[in-house]
């Protein structure tokens, strides 16, 4: 492949983020406030661990036996559920809000790249933050990792990533055309963190609440995620989280990005785009 087609084609999301750092870069004192928000999160979670002691909890056995890098992994990877349900609607929001939502849309940029490259900076800055979470819980906080395996996270965390992903279009096009009211992100907020085991294993639930937690794909992320970097499983025997999540991303991705044409035509139609 030539390589100017390449830099043509990394050309435009490059440029969303771009904007997305100059924007994000103005407001100097919110970075440092952030990371400061990540060393006080880390050691609330950490001090509320000790109220456990050195208790045998059999719930926690599988992971390892240790509340504090149990939940920590938890609100570490619930940074990125959050923004793979948000980022998009965020987006659409803030360009009827700004007025370059339509702007945007009647470019020659196709649709499936204004969804994937909108969000870019919030991925890369998202990470950073998380790496943070994970830094701090090993070096401050002595949360052993020394028998991870990262690529089986990074898998894991990409499918999740992906899954959430669609989620989150659904969710923009309930903005696109209702402006305010998502009941998507409500559902799968509200859900996951009730039932995907996000603070607590979800073997403390009820055997019925057990059933429909199965359903979210949160379930499937939060316990590959753990298993493979508390655990050191290898990707054979985190087979059954990969799995689910990439047949709900399989079902999930096509009808999101058919729903979000569908919110944009209708939008175009009705002549809303730049109301708010």
């Amino acid at each position: 492949m030539d390589l100017s087609n390449i830099a043509f084609a990394y050309r435009k999301p490059m440029a969303f983020v771009r904007k997305s750092f100059i924007s994000a870069t103005s407001y100097k004192l919110s970075f440092v406030m952030e990371f400061l928000n990540i060393f006080f999160s880390v050691a609330m979670f950490f001090f509320m661990s000790k109220l456990f002691g050195t208790a045998f909890i059999p719930h926690l056995e599988a992971y390892g036996g240790d509340y504090f890098s149990f939940v920590l992994i938890g609100i570490a990877l619930n940074d990125y559920l959050g923004l793979a349900q948000g980022s998009m609607a965020g987006t659409i929001r803030g360009g009827q809000v700004m007025g370059t939502l339509e702007a945007m849309l009647v470019t020659q940029t196709e649709i499936p790249t204004i969804i994937f490259s909108a969000p870019l900076y919030s991925y890369i800055w998202t990470s950073i933050k998380v790496a943070a979470y994970l830094a701090v819980g090993v070096l401050g906080f002595s949360m052993n990792m020394q028998s991870a395996n990262y690529g089986g996270a990074l898998l894991i965390l990409i499918l999740t990533i992906l899954a959430y992903s669609c989620v989150g279009i659904i969710s923009a096009c309930f903005i696109m055309v209702l402006k305010r009211g998502d009941p998507i992100t409500w559902v799968f907020t509200t859900l996951s963190g009730l039932l995907g085991g996000l603070y607590y294993p979800i073997s403390v639930l009820p055997e019925w609440l057990q059933k429909i937690s199965h359903f979210l794909p949160i379930t499937y992320a939060l316990e590959g995620m753990r298993l493979a970097l508390l655990k050191g499983h290898t990707v054979a025997q985190l087979k059954n989280n990969i799995l689910a999540l990439a047949l709900f991303s399989i079902i999930m991705l096509p009808i999101s990005i058919a729903s979000f044409k569908y919110a944009v035509k209708k939008a175009k139609m009705d002549g809303s785009l730049t109301q708010y």
